[in-house]
């Protein structure tokens, strides 16, 4: 399917769009919330200024994609693979990421606040000055993530894999820091007051 036909279709009021083949697409700046692209192929699309508000982008591939600036409020994002794309100031509030990919993912200055994030796999991802606010990170593996600056007061990081990950002025405060693997972190410039801090391993400070 080719961008012309998916947006003749939504705009007739079609909103499923399930396994579609959208690899390399240019929909950047359009309104396309409530899409269900479940299980699409979306690799090196250009979603960005794109509203994909209550998007169903489970299971889909959008690996190496450019979603800067796109709202994905709201978005069921669940096992998709945005392995490698740019989410840079990305608004990803209360999306569902369950056990999604976003490995080596840029998402420096997003808004993901009050996501589901558990378990999902953002190694070696940018998360500079991101916004986790709240943010649910139960058993996510974080290692080699950089999360200078980034906020993550009062997130769930039961369980979360830190290993060699980058947290100077990283904001902890009143997050849930129990059973977390800190192997290989310096935590002396992180914000930690307010933290139940139980590291399965010793940190390097």
């Amino acid at each position: 399917m080719d961008t012309d036909e998916l947006l003749i279709r939504y705009a007739a009021g079609n909103r499923d769009f399930l396994q579609v083949n959208l690899q390399q697409a240019n929909l950047s700046e359009f309104a396309l919330a409530g899409i269900n692209l479940s299980r699409s192929d979306l690799t090196g699309a250009n979603l960005s200024g794109a509203s994909l508000r209550g998007a169903n982008l489970s299971e889909a591939v959008v690996a190496e994609a450019t979603l800067w600036r796109a709202n994905l409020t709201e978005a069921v994002l669940i096992w998709a693979n945005f392995s490698k794309a740019c989410l840079i100031r990305a608004t990803l509030t209360q999306v569902d990421l369950h056990k999604a990919v976003l490995t080596k993912a840029d998402l420096r200055l997003a808004n993901l606040r009050y996501a589901d994030l558990s378990y999902t796999n953002l190694e070696g991802a940018d998360l500079r000055y991101a916004d986790l606010t709240g943010a649910n990170l139960a058993g996510a593996n974080l290692s080699k993530a950089n999360l200078t600056g980034a906020n993550l007061s009062q997130a769930d990081l039961y369980n979360a894999n830190f290993t060699k990950a980058i947290l100077s002025r990283t904001n902890l405060r009143y997050a849930d820091l129990s059973s977390i693997n800190l192997d290989g972190v310096d935590l002396r410039d992180a914000q930690v007051s307010g933290t139940s801090l139980q590291p399965l391993v010793n940190t390097h400070q």
